[in-house]
């Protein structure tokens, strides 16, 4: 390997390395804050889900990043700008992550990685080759993202809080909303990840089979199993703890959140002492919807780390710039998904912190409606076509569930800190990527 494509690599592992550290409290921050799993157990499983992600079905996002983050036609004369171009990109995103890490303040990279594409274009190209509609939109994502996803958690929330925990006997209210419970969350999430990890086998039975089945069939298939089978299991879990107990018996200890030990009968929410094996089954619920969050953002948010090394890997194997679809070697697949486990891993405690405790306290039932209602807010935003950060909607659902529970409860000063960096983030970054450009392209 050229010693250029080496540094580039070096820069694409870099910018990983910085979002795994700061986009994967997306995934993990509600169930550390809440107990549900330890730090060490989430970066685990967040490591494990996000590499699979990332190198299964990250080529999607990063063939597509690779051709339309920046239009191919104004860059064909002089393929080589854009390789510089890319370059700065890289070291944009990757100082503003880290700067925005060490202060434990979750950012978008998506929008990291817009402003430096906008700020190395107007260098290179003029302010006309900046697509400012785009800029709009993410504008308009970043003001109704948190709002959109606050209002659906407090949503889910207030439901939770009603028809379950301030019951006489929520144990028993719980049995009864274990199907509908399931069905939400399996719905919401397969959404997000069914598609991409079913269309192998619909694509053999399509191909190979030859049957002719919708491309939904499969996934809602999968779906419905998952959601009967975790019906089930939830039942016989909450029968099983504490012993058979009488329906609506207290019990005589607390749920292991985590390895944190047994030292009370029962957990507290806001407004209601719930049994330990309430909060215990929202745990598992929890922790099953963040394996969704880290599995999809493996596949999805990795493309903003490796689509200019791809490019830049393209243009110096053909000497032109890529146009439609580009083949993603799996080795750059690789270094992205290693990149994010080792910034999750070393420094992605403090993002953790800011979301799961350093907003509003946490149990598993609350951050359990602060995830879904962060998967929903996305899922909405797709279908709209609207450009929106998965650290904006989480941040706005943990914000709505302190809204229901008490408004003192919210850290404000927190939140300041949080908005701040959001606004920066993309003139930081395209301000970066334009002085980095200008310098870069007068030397080489």
């Amino acid at each position: 390997m050229p010693l250029s494509l080496l540094f580039v690599a070096l820069l694409a592992f870099y910018v990983a390395w910085n979002l795994g550290a700061n986009d994967v409290a997306n995934a993990m921050g509600t169930s550390v804050g809440s107990k549900a799993v330890t730090l060490r157990q989430a970066l685990i499983i967040a490591g494990v889900l996000e590499f699979t992600g990332a190198v299964l079905f990250g080529h999607q996002v990063t063939e597509t990043l690779a051709t339309k983050i920046a239009n191919p036609a104004l860059f064909a004369a002089t393929p080589e700008i854009l390789v510089v171009g890319m370059a700065t990109v890289l070291v944009s995103c990757g100082v503003w992550l880290q700067i925005a890490t060490s202060r434990g303040l979750p950012v978008s990279s998506s929008h990291a990685v817009v402003g430096a594409i906008a700020g190395f274009s107007w260098v290179a190209l003029g302010v006309d080759a900046i697509d400012w509609s785009s800029i709009g939109m993410i504008t308009v994502g970043w003001i109704l993202t948190p709002v959109i996803s606050g209002a659906i958690a407090a949503l889910f929330y207030s439901q939770i809080k009603h028809w379950i925990l301030e019951r006489p006997n929520p144990i028993l209210q719980l049995q009864e909303w274990i199907p509908w419970l399931s069905t939400v969350l399996i719905g919401v999430f397969g959404v997000i990840v069914l598609p991409s990890v079913t269309q192998p086998l619909t694509n053999f039975l399509i191909e190979q089979v030859g049957l002719n089945l919708p491309s939904y069939d499969i996934p809602l298939l999968t779906g419905a199993v998952a959601a009967v089978g975790l019906t089930v299991i939830s039942w016989r879990q909450l029968e099983d703890k504490g012993t058979r107990r009488e329906v609506g018996a207290e019990e005589t200890s607390a749920p292991n959140f985590g390895g944190q030990g047994d030292k009370e009968t029962r957990r507290t929410t806001p407004n209601s002492p719930v049994p330990s094996r309430v909060e215990r089954l929202f745990a598992r619920f929890q922790l099953l919807s963040a394996c969704f969050v880290a599995f999809a953002h493996g596949s999805n948010d990795v493309g903003n780390a490796i689509a200019p090394l791809a490019a830049i890997v393209y243009i110096h194997r053909t000497g032109s710039v890529p146009t439609d679809g580009i083949a993603i070697p799996i080795w750059i697949l690789m270094l992205g998904g290693a990149g994010i486990v080792g910034g999750l891993a070393v420094w992605g405690k403090k993002v953790i912190a800011t979301i799961g405790e350093n907003i509003i306290s946490l149990q598993p039932s609350s951050g359990f409606c602060a995830e879904l209602a962060t998967a929903t807010t996305i899922l909405i935003a797709s279908r709209l076509g609207l450009p929106v950060s998965t650290s904006h909607a989480l941040v706005g659902g943990v914000v709505g569930i302190g809204l229901v529970q008490n408004i003192k409860s919210i850290k404000f000063k927190t939140l300041q800190g949080i908005a701040a960096a959001w606004v920066i983030t993309i003139p930081v970054s395209a301000v970066l990527s334009a002085a980095l450009f200008s310098i870069a392209r007068t030397l080489f």
